[in-house]
């Protein structure tokens, strides 16, 4: 059963400062794009964008430890520590491209990506339709709003998903790396595969991610108003 937890560690302690660079970013960028008279649905989309690419910067290393981890056949009890993993990636292929930032890019890609269907989506459509009096209805408006938007964002950034687990994960042959960079990888997975390769783990991703997305904005909005008003 413990098998099925493997690489935990990484992104528990990678997430809560994850989600503060997230929302954090998202605020700043978009406090700066007010200045570049930008229409309001496009601002919101590349303050997302921005967002993104430096959530990715701050989780690579996390993700390079944690799909180590995962890819490990050994079992819960035999596997190296997360701290003791990460050591190892520095000492046999140091911190950068091709050791704990390995897959770089494709990360910027599927959050940059992410964040910006995510956020634009989220806020467009929150503008868009009509709010509730009812707070339970309110509620509801905003966690559908939120579902759709985790859900549509998880859709369209998967193919960067995809290359950044072959990039990060076991090579096919040991030793030889196939999988280097994101566009050639996706190239790769796509002409040997077939083009729905590139949507490999679509439903898992939009299960974690559909709900998941709703609860963080869900989340993030109300202990935002209530810091606003309290402090």
């Amino acid at each position: 059963l413990l098998g099925f937890y493997k690489g935990i560690f990484p992104p528990v302690l990678a997430e809560t400062p994850k989600r503060a660079v997230k929302f954090f970013t998202f605020e700043q960028y978009k406090k700066l794009l007010g200045y570049a008279s930008l229409p309001p649905g496009l601002a919101f989309a590349v303050a997302g964008l921005g967002s993104g690419l430096t959530e990715a910067v701050v989780v690579n290393p996390f993700e390079v430890v944690k799909v180590t981890l995962q890819a490990n056949q050994n079992a819960f009890k035999e596997q190296p520590s997360s701290f003791v993993q990460a050591r190892q990636i520095i000492k046999n292929d140091g911190v950068g491209f091709q050791g704990l930032n390995k897959g770089l890019t494709a990360t910027l890609g599927r959050h940059g990506v992410f964040n910006m269907v995510y956020f634009g989506f989220y806020f467009n459509m929150k503008n868009i339709l009509p709010v509730n009096k009812d707070p339970n209805l309110e509620f509801l408006r905003k966690f559908g709003i939120g579902l759709v938007s985790g859900t549509i964002a998880s859709i369209i950034n998967i193919p960067f998903d995809v290359a950044k687990s072959r990039i990060q994960g076991p090579q096919p042959v040991p030793g030889e790396i196939k999988y280097r960079t994101c566009f050639k990888t996706m190239a790769t997975v796509y002409k040997e595969e077939g083009f729905l390769a590139l949507y490999k783990g679509l439903l898992p991703k939009i299960m974690r991610l559909g709900p998941g997305g709703a609860v963080m904005l869900l989340v993030y909005e109300y202990v935002y108003a209530w810091l606003q008003d309290t402090v």
